[in-house]
């Protein structure tokens, strides 16, 4: 059996076990030709083949992201899909090597603000995470990078600022925290009790900086 028959569609499975089970299986066996046979098919022509492929390597970056570290610009194209399910579950595959490949994804980094700024609740929360990851290595990629940042702290519902500060944090610096920290400020009034209570939670670990 190739490893391309043990996903969930050739199983005839509508669940993700199947996928959960693989990607346990190439990262315990280190197996990186099964790895590029399942990324080879995140374009085939079968819809549901793509999204369990794209299951796959997701799973994955939970284990052991290097492994997938080298399919950054198999990610980036997908961002541009129809589907949301593929432009989302490519935006968490970034997130997953943002650390380890910032330069190869800085080369796309406009597609990737736009994508986030434009894109589906689950896109925008790992989108943040992608470009704050990017933004943090390297300080001419954080000076493109964090008016967009701030822009989706300015703009996110109340309930979801704590969560995408707490994003941010990694691209945090002296230059640009008291900025930050202003458009964080700024949004205080709108917090329920609870997400107030979250925010200042949030803020401590600023404070470090």
């Amino acid at each position: 059996m190739s490893t391309l028959e043990k996903i969930a569609y050739y199983q005839g499975r509508r669940d993700e076990v199947p996928n959960q089970l693989l990607a346990k299986e190439l990262v315990g066996t280190k197996d990186k030709e099964g790895i590029k046979e399942i990324a080879k098919n995140l374009h085939n022509g079968n819809k549901n083949m793509r999204g369990d492929c794209l299951k796959v390597l997701y799973e994955i970056r939970y284990l052991e992201p290097a492994l997938i570290a080298g399919y950054v610009d198999e990610f980036l194209e997908l961002l541009s899909a129809k589907d949301n399910r593929l432009v989302w579950g490519a935006m968490i595959g970034l997130a997953s090597i943002a650390s380890l490949r910032p330069g190869e994804i800085w080369a796309s980094i406009d597609d990737v603000i736009r994508i986030t700024e434009s894109g589906t609740i689950i896109t925008k929360v790992w989108g943040i995470r992608t470009l704050a990851r990017v933004a943090a290595a390297d300080p001419i990629y954080r000076y493109k990078i964090f008016p967009s940042l701030i822009h989706q702290i300015q703009t996110c519902i109340p309930r979801d600022m704590p969560t995408h500060a707490e994003s941010i944090f990694c691209a945090v610096d002296r230059e640009n925290k008291a900025e930050l920290l202003d458009v964080m400020e700024s949004r205080c009034s709108e917090f329920t009790t609870a997400q107030s209570v979250r925010y200042k939670k949030v803020l401590k670990h600023f404070e470090r900086i």
